[in-house]
Order: structure tokens, then C-alpha cells, then sequence
């Protein structure tokens, strides 16, 4: 890998870390200030809004710049979304509700991550060749799990009351601060993960890649974004990959909201207690992509697809274990199932999105996609809590979703290879050419 390669994923570890616990903080943020339980699943909608409301803009913003500067600014607005959940109480003080304050604040963080992603995917793309797209993903992604479990540990400890006491003993000489509680020491803690983030964003290379000017007509943008979006949709492989990784991003927020629940009222683990599942979790996607990095290459990423059914089914064979070491194993198990499927198919898409489009529309398009899935998904669980249904009933709704969903691609995918042929063949197809018509390519 080039040595650039490596600053991006040092970047990535800090602002994913960040990320992960500024999650666990930000929920015990809300329980602080007694906001109602279906507002926990909230924070990830607010935080993911800003990922499709942006997605006709960020990938031209990602495009216009140097991706390495991109990625220091938007990293920067993440602070400062960090900063306005810590002094949340001024904004309260003008008559709005703590906890809305609280929402609004991490959906300024989301707005950040919203417009840091395409330049973060975007530059892999410029950086690599295709040939390395898998391996270099496997360990993007499985770097950004690892750091998403130290996230997720780190702030279930920054919550702990041993480790908040001896935050909030620590004085600022000739500063005062109106930091006075377990979760507020928790974010002014994460903030620093973020400006270590931006000082490693100084460092990405510029790739000389450099791209068309675009318009900065917002109509002209939602427009392009239109042309896009129906492009990589009506791509033969596009499509499948499309379909696949927005699955499973809706299906993984969800599922990070559901454990935290079903580690409560299942297993009987408090907040700073049941994060360390979600870092198990986690593990397991390292594991998987790992596997799929080694043992995948691109062109054969579809044959894939069975493990998104497994995964699915072992979701709701949660409802069956109590004994935690069958706990540890099924989580894990799950997790190593998604990050076996998924990374082939980020890869994939990936491939397709940087020969049919811009680095940075391309990783937009899937960016409005994935996280529009999320917030239907996060809405929907939402609606079930508010409902006041059991967590298992969610979990086997859940669970039946996400199998039933993948069979469907299964056979979407076999329909396109009776129709078109054989879609392995097809994959490293030249720079500007689409798989969409029986006349223009056996696939």
C-alpha cells in the first residue's frame, strides 16, 4: 500500500473512535437529561439525516478539493457539533428542551461525518488500483470496526462513576467550565479524538486527482445528483452491490440501537456494561473482513450474497441465549458474517461507482442510499418501542427482515445472470461503460 494509504487510516481510527463514543456518551447524555426511551434511536436519525438531505452536494464538495483538506474541515465541524452537545445548557437556557438540544447538537456532528465520508472513500479510489480496492477496503474497514470498538469500550468507561469522579476532580488551571456531569466529561474527553483526527488529516497527500468543475447551482446539483443516482441503479452490478451494502448499513445501525436494548432488558446490563457487547460485535466484522480480504477478490464479491441470509437468521437466535459466553459467540458470529459480505460488496460498488462516475458522487449516491435506509429502519424501530413492544418480538422482526431482503437479492441477482450472462466476467469493464442493456454487454 502507498505510505498516503496509511494516513487515511490513521485519520479514520481517531474520527471513528470519536464516533463510537460519543455514541455510548451521547445516549447517557439523553438519560441524563430524561428524555423519553424512543428518543435513544433518534440520535442515530439525526445524526444520518444529514447524510441524504447533503448527498446531491457533498460529492462535489468532496471533488473540488484536495480530499485530504475536505477531510480536515468537515472533521472540524464534528468538533464543533461535540461542543455545542458539551454547553448544551445556554441553548436550553433560550426555551428549548435539553434533550432536543442534545438531538440537534449530534445531527451537527452527522453533518459533519455526512460531508467527511466521500472524500474519505473517495481518495482510496484515487489513490489504489482496482486490483487493491478489496484488500484496501478490508483494512479500512476493519480499522474503522477496530476503532469502533475501542470507541464503544472507551465510552461505556468514560460513563463508569470511578472514572467520571476522577474526571470531574481534574481542574483546568484558570479555567472554569460548567462540566458537571458523567456524560459531559465523557464528550470533552472524545473531543480530543477529534482534533487528533484533523492533525492526521494535514498529513493525506493530494492524489492530483482533479475532476470537471461542477455547478453551484443547487438545482444543477440535485439534478446531476438524479443523473447519477439512476446510473449506478441501472448498472447490472451496481445495482446488486447498491442494494446489498444499503441493507446492510440500515440493518447495522439498527442493530447497534437493539443490542444496547436487548443487552437491558435480556441479559440485564447497564449502558456502561452493554457497550462492550456492541465492541464484541464489532470484532466480528474486523474478523469477517479480514477473511474477505484475504480470501475474496473483486471478482468473485457476488458469491457473497448466502451470508447476508446466515446473518439474518442468527440475529434471531439472540432471543434463545442468556449463558454470556454464547452471548460473546453469537454476536460475534454475526458480526464476522457481515463483514464477510459487506466489504466485497463496498468494494464492488466502489469499482463501479469510480468507473461509471466522480470518486466523490459515487460514494454520495451510496452514502444517500445507506443512510436513507438507516433512517427508515432507526424510524421504524422507533415507532416499535414507542409501542412499547418486546425487544425479542423487534429482534425476530428484525431479524426475519434482513434474511427475506437478501433472499430477494439472491434472486434479483440470478434473474440479471440468466438475462445478461455471467456477471464475473464483466466486473473490470473499462472506464465509462455501464452494464445495463442485453445489446451493450453480456451483463
Amino acid at each position: 500500500m502507498k505510505r498516503g494509504f496509511y494516513n487515511i487510516m490513521a485519520a479514520q481510527f481517531f474520527s471513528s473512535l470519536a464516533d463510537n463514543a460519543l455514541l455510548i456518551a451521547a445516549i447517557a447524555l439523553l438519560m441524563q437529561l430524561d428524555g423519553p426511551v424512543w428518543m435513544v434511536p433518534l440520535l442515530k436519525f439525526f445524526f444520518t439525516i444529514s447524510y441524504v438531505v447533503l448527498a446531491p452536494f457533498v460529492g462535489p464538495f468532496a471533488d473540488a478539493w484536495p480530499k485530504g483538506k475536505v477531510m480536515f474541515v468537515t472533521n472540524t465541524i464534528k468538533v464543533v457539533g461535540c461542543l455545542f452537545m458539551l454547553f448544551y445548557e445556554f441553548f436550553a437556557g433560550a426555551g428549548i428542551p435539553p434533550y432536543l438540544v442534545a438531538l440537534i447538537a449530534y445531527g451537527v456532528v452527522g453533518f459533519g461525518a455526512a460531508a467527511y465520508a466521500p472524500a474519505k472513500y473517495g481518495i482510496v479510489t484515487e489513490l489504489l488500483p482496482p486490483e487493491k480496492l478489496v484488500m484496501a477496503n478490508a483494512w479500512l474497514e476493519g480499522l474503522t470496526v477496530c476503532s469502533a470498538i475501542i470507541g464503544f469500550v472507551v465510552g461505556g468507561y468514560l460513563i463508569k462513576p470511578a472514572t467520571s469522579k476522577a474526571l470531574l476532580s481534574f481542574d483546568m488551571p484558570f479555567i472554569q467550565t460548567s462540566i458537571d456531569t458523567p456524560a459531559e466529561a465523557a464528550i470533552a474527553v472524545i473531543v480530543f479524538f477529534y482534533v487528533i483526527a484533523a492533525i492526521f488529516n494535514l498529513f493525506i497527500p493530494d492524489t492530483g486527482a482533479r475532476y470537471e468543475k461542477q455547478s453551484a447551482n443547487p438545482i444543477e446539483l440535485i439534478v446531476n445528483f438524479g443523473h447519477c443516482f439512476s446510473t449506478l441503479w441501472s448498472d447490472k452490478l451496481g445495482q446488486i452491490s447498491l442494494a446489498v451494502t444499503t441493507l446492510f448499513w440500515g440493518a447495522g445501525a439498527t442493530l447497534q440501537f437493539i443490542v444496547l436494548r436487548w443487552s437491558e432488558q435480556h441479559l440485564g446490563m447497564p449502558l456502561d456494561k452493554a457497550s462492550t457487547l456492541q465492541g464484541v460485535f464489532a470484532f466480528g466484522i474486523a474478523l469477517g473482513a479480514v477473511l474477505a480480504g484475504r480470501y475474496i477478490p473483486l471478482k468473485k464479491s457476488l458469491r457473497v450474497l448466502p451470508a447476508g441470509i446466515a446473518m439474518g437468521v442468527l440475529v434471531m437466535a439472540m432471543t434463545l441465549v442468556h449463558y454470556m459466553p454464547m452471548v460473546f459467540t453469537i454476536m460475534i458470529l454475526i458480526g464476522a458474517i457481515a463483514g464477510f459480505f459487506v466489504v466485497p460488496m463496498n468494494a464492488l460498488l466502489q469499482h463501479r461507482g469510480h468507473v461509471l462516475l466522480s470518486a466523490g458522487n459515487s460514494i454520495a449516491v451510496q452514502n444517500f442510499n445507506e443512510n436513507f435506509c438507516i433512517l427508515v429502519m432507526l424510524a421504524f424501530y422507533a415507532m416499535l418501542l414507542s409501542f412499547n413492544v418486546h425487544i425479542n418480538t423487534a429482534i425476530i422482526i428484525f431479524g426475519t427482515f434482513v434474511s427475506v431482503s437478501m433472499v430477494g437479492v439472491i434472486l434479483w441477482h440470478r434473474r440479471n445472470q440468466r438475462a445478461y450472462g455471467n456477471a464475473e466476467a464483466w466486473i473490470g469493464i473499462e472506464k465509462g461503460e455501464s452494464v445495463t442493456h442485453f445489446d451493450q454487454r453480456p451483463y
